[in-house]
Formats: structure tokens, C-alpha cells, sequence
């Protein structure tokens, strides 16, 4: 769809490791989500088990792992994530260790170790297998520090790199006005995020709770939009659920 120039919906799971959530979420109509594993405490089986069934109910899974560490993104790939987002991007080094990590040779060092989950056991040629990842695996980059933006042009200039998502808040503390998602410094930081990623032909998202914030941004050029997490919304819909029995009056 990215590719189609269209945009995606998704929302960010980080607290309920039930695989029941996949289908919820693909039936709600979304497009894609973030299985975080930076602050979340997910167990890579548990990511396994999530990633299963959001392929089986056609969601796109990319895995917020907790660091560029090769053998974190070795073995989140191996439990059949379709893409992968890396946090706290600061440098274009950073980046090109990450994407290497992610790519199979010749493009990068990933170690082959296609499982079922990935191939959906079909059979395929290890040429075939590392042609089709190797082009179809996501790469998101995430942008939340000052020093990314002050080199933004350069970071996404990165091959292999399909999406800049910016994560809101530590991006807000880096730039000194914590939580505060429409200051001007940070409009104008998120701007500059925008205007690279479009020179250099990548989406650009970001991950917020506040509806209208992410309107915003889509109506900039956003094509990636990320609302909430999954138990944010639950909380938001059940609170409006009782404020709404506890207020409204019988008829």
C-alpha cells in the first residue's frame, strides 16, 4: 500500500500478549501494527504468537525491538516479523548497522535461518527466500532526538529505509518542551522530518493518542498513522462507556 503512495492505519500493542487482539484489530480495519518489545515486556514467544495469527488475519506486524543489537533483530525477524522499527536513531551509522543486520547477503549480514512462520512453508529456494525478504522486509527508522533531526537529511539518506516514524514525546523532551506535541519547535522539527523523507522517496508517521495531533500531521503529508495502543483505547472507550451510563438519564 506504502508503495501505492496510499496511507496506513495501525496502533501499537503493549500490553495484552493474547493473540485474540490480531483479530480484533484486523476486524476494527486496521492495516498494520507495532508489537513493542522496547517498554513492553514481551517475551519473544509471545511476539511469535502474535505475529502468527496477525499473519493469518492479513495485518502487517513490525516489531519495535529494544535496540539495534544484531541478535535482536536477528531473532525478531526469525519469529516472523514483516518489518522491524528501530528506536532512538540518531546517526546514519546506526541506521546502516541496523538495516545490514535486517538483509540478508549480499545487501547485509543476516544470518539464514528461514523458518515456516516466514515462508508459510512453501517451498522456495534460499536464492528465492533472500530476494523476496530482502525486498519485503519493512525498515522503519524512529526518530525522537534532537541529534537525528539536525542530521536528519543524511539518516534517511540510508538505503533500505521505508519509513521515518517519529515518536512524539522523547522527541519532545530532546527539543525541552516535554509533552508539549504542538509547540512550534516541535512542528517545525517534524517538518524537517517530512520534507526528507519525502527527497528521499520514504513514508513518514508518527505514534500518537490524540486524534486530532495525528489528523494534523496527516493532512501534512503523514501516511503512516499510529493511534494509541491497544489498551489505550480499551481504557478511552470504557471510560466514555461509564461516564455515559453514570451521567445520561433513563428515558
Amino acid at each position: 500500500m506504502l508503495g501505492e503512495g496510499k496511507t496506513i492505519v495501525g496502533t501499537m500493542i503493549s500490553e495484552f500478549g493474547s493473540p485474540e487482539v490480531m483479530k480484533i484489530l484486523s476486524s476494527a480495519g486496521f492495516d498494520f501494527v507495532l508489537i513493542d518489545t522496547e517498554h513492553a515486556p514481551f517475551s519473544l514467544e509471545t511476539v511469535n504468537n502474535l505475529v502468527r495469527v496477525g499473519r493469518a488475519v492479513g495485518l502487517t506486524c513490525i516489531v519495535r525491538v529494544p535496540d539495534t543489537e544484531y541478535h535482536l533483530i536477528a531473532r525478531t525477524l526469525d519469529a516472523g516479523a514483516h518489518g522491524l522499527m528501530f528506536p532512538r536513531i540518531e546517526t546514519r551509522e546506526q541506521l546502516e548497522a541496523a538495516v545490514r543486520a535486517s538483509k540478508f547477503p549480499p545487501w547485509g549480514e543476516r544470518g539464514y535461518g528461514v523458518r515456516g512462520i516466514i515462508t508459510d512453508y512453501q517451498q522456495a529456494t534460499v536464492e528465492e527466500n533472500i530476494h523476496f525478504l530482502n525486498d519485503d522486509t519493512v525498515m522503519v527508522a524512529q526518530i525522537e532526538k534532537r541529534s537525528a533531526i539536525d542530521d536528519i537529511d543524511n539518516i534517511l539518506s540510508v538505503k533500505g529505509v521505508d519509513i521515518a516514524l517519529i515518536g512524539p514525546n522523547d522527541l519532545s523532551i530532546s527539543l525541552e518542551v516535554p509533552g508539549q506535541l504542538d509547540h512550534p519547535s516541535m512542528r517545525e522539527a517534524i517538518r524537517r522530518v517530512i520534507d526528507a523523507c519525502n527527497s528521499h522517496g520514504i513514508a513518514s508517521g508518527t505514534h500518537v493518542r490524540d486524534m486530532k495531533n495525528l489528523l494534523y500531521w496527516r493532512d501534512q503529508g503523514m501516511r503512516v498513522l499510529t493511534f494509541s495502543t491497544e489498551a489505550g483505547m480499551l481504557m478511552a472507550s470504557a471510560k466514555e462507556a461509564v461516564a455515559r451510563l453514570r451521567t445520561e438519564p433513563f428515558h
